[in-house]
């Protein structure tokens, strides 16, 4: 599995009602344009244990392009994928504490950058998180709470700092045995950011990226000209009951939440989002958070993150930010907003409560 939050169900989920998929919804008679135009060319892959959605419109090599997104996606889980004993990220965890491994520059290049966010979180987001995600296997089998010197001993063995990266070699090495890297924080941002990338090369203007229902991006426009109209999903209630709406062009969006996979035990929720710094899963009074704006892999990556901060850094945090802003929900039902967002959220649901 290439990622640690499988982020489908039960949390802030972007909802497409009206197309059929569960994630974004628009009204398509109010079109001007050629109705053909509106048709999209459609492709369902699962990838990643990740159902991924593709919608590209009025382009006559839409099934050309998504022939070569399908493979510009096999090869990302052939770099990153931590489950596949092919990839080259799983080939590093076996070596580690043993030697170092030569990887491709797109593999490097993704460390890379998951070391400058673990440095720029301080930690809160951690690309050397596998020994704790491994031990919990929330989602994946695990139902109970692992021994508190297991617990300790997987923490020890996270530190993004103990990962080595040689780039005149193009070589990872992780200092100590035991330590393995899980970029299910990133890998899902990176993948859509390549798609989008592909596409704005051949010049599609209009199109849906949809990577598991949290990693979005809408290309351009919708084929009328006018915004997508994305809705947010009430994480507490059924797929399609909202609680806003927001309009967006050309942008991405990604949520991450604490009631997507998780266990019960002893009536207390566990859920998969991990703190590298205690070892156990956050509990800080975040229920969710939804980033807008920037790439997808910082979309991705800041998701993960802040709902790793509490409420109080997190707003500091994101504030900071240049062109990508972020939405808290609390587990008390407020909302609360980054500057850029205010005037933008049209709240439809009054179950919660705005916070200005």
């Amino acid at each position: 599995m290439i990622s640690s939050k499988v982020k489908i169900l039960g949390m802030v989920i972007l909802l497409f009602i009206a197309a059929g998929i569960g994630l974004f919804y628009w009204n398509n008679s109010s079109s001007k344009v050629d109705p053909s135009l509106n048709q999209p060319v459609t492709q369902t892959l699962f990838k990643f244990d990740t159902v991924i959605n593709l919608k590209i419109y009025g382009d006559d090599e839409s099934a050309n392009h998504l022939k070569k997104i399908e493979q510009m996606l096999d090869d990302v889980d052939q770099q990153i994928n931590m489950s596949n004993k092919d990839s080259e990220i799983h080939a590093i965890n076996e070596a580690a504490g043993k030697k170092a491994v030569k990887v491709s520059q797109g593999t490097f290049d993704l460390m890379k950058l998951s070391v400058d966010y673990a440095e720029d979180t301080q930690g809160a987001f951690d690309p050397s998180i596998g020994p704790l995600v491994s031990l919990w296997k929330i989602g994946n089998g695990g139902e109970h709470v692992p021994d508190a010197n297991l617990i300790n001993q997987a923490k020890s063995l996270v530190n993004y700092k103990d990962i080595i990266m040689d780039e005149a070699n193009l070589t990872i090495k992780l200092a100590k045995e035991g330590m393995s890297l899980d970029l299910g924080g990133i890998g899902k941002g990176y993948a859509a950011d390549l798609v989008a990338n592909y596409l704005h090369d051949v010049q599609v203007e209009s199109a849906i990226i949809d990577l598991g229902g949290s990693s979005i991006i809408a290309i351009g426009r919708k084929p009328n000209g006018e915004q997508w109209r994305i809705g947010l999903q009430d994480p507490d209630r059924a797929r399609g009951e909202q609680l806003a709406l927001i309009q967006l062009d050309n942008e991405t969006i990604d949520s991450s939440g604490v009631y997507e996979r998780f266990f019960m035990e002893n009536g207390v929720r566990y859920h998969h989002i991990l703190d590298p710094k205690t070892g156990f899963p956050t509990k800080n009074g975040l229920k969710s958070v939804t980033i807008i704006g920037g790439t997808a892999t910082d979309a991705d990556v800041l998701s993960t993150a802040v709902v790793v901060m509490d409420l109080e850094e997190g707003m500091a945090y994101m504030n900071q930010k240049q062109n990508v802003e972020a939405m808290f929900i609390t587990e008390d039902n407020r909302i609360y907003l980054t500057s850029g967002l205010k005037g933008k959220i049209n709240l439809t649901n009054e179950r919660y409560t705005l916070v200005e």
